[in-house]
């Protein structure tokens, strides 16, 4: 394992070269709170690691508005993405953009930004900050802190993001059925609430 550039034990391979992708980016990045985040995914990206599509899940358009306002001086190309989305999970997708959005700190567009890139992870089959290609959980979670304050303060028991997403949208509309009548008596419980590594 490797530490990351703010000292946090790494489980993704970061090498060399991806520190120096990392320190270019961030030498050009704006000092807004979501710059190492996104660098921290662009990074991993680009070395094969999360699973994120191309543009990190959002338009075309939308990503080049992203990488304008958080590196306005880099020089990234990236194919547009082309791929469509499982219809099968659509309702999913537009239930989780939802659930976020509801819980945006303000009405920005990096909010809905943020919700379509958290939304494109969760598509994936591991943890969600191994998805999106963070280097650590707690960028996760400062992610959804900043991003998602008070979806952020529901979690106060620390349940993994995904799960707890999930959890949400079970409790709001009934649709994602949990087998277990509480967290407590879940034979589950480890898969939400243990270790991620």
């Amino acid at each position: 394992m490797h530490a990351t550039p703010h000292g946090q034990t790494a489980h993704h391979p970061v090498n060399h070269q991806a520190h120096a992708f990392y320190s270019q980016l961030m030498d050009t990045a704006v000092d807004l709170p979501n710059s190492h985040i996104l660098a921290c995914m662009l990074v991993s990206q680009a070395f094969g690691n999360g699973v994120m599509p191309p543009g990190l899940g959002l338009t075309p358009a939308a990503y080049q508005a992203l990488l304008h306002s958080y590196f306005p001086k880099a020089t990234l190309t990236i194919a547009a993405h082309t791929g469509e989305r499982d219809s099968v999970r659509q309702p999913e997708i537009d239930d989780l953009r939802t659930l976020l959005l509801a819980h945006r700190a303000d009405a920005a567009v990096e909010r809905e930004w943020m919700a379509d890139i958290l939304v494109a992870g969760c598509l994936g089959n591991d943890h969600l900050w191994q998805d999106l290609g963070l280097w650590t959980r707690s960028d996760l979670t400062a992610l959804i802190r900043h991003n998602f304050p008070t979806l952020a303060a529901r979690n106060d028991r620390d349940m993994k993001w995904k799960k707890f997403f999930y959890k949400q949208l079970c409790l709001a509309e009934g649709v994602y059925v949990c087998r277990a009548p509480s967290c407590e008596v879940c034979v589950d419980y480890q898969h939400c609430f243990g270790a991620e590594d």
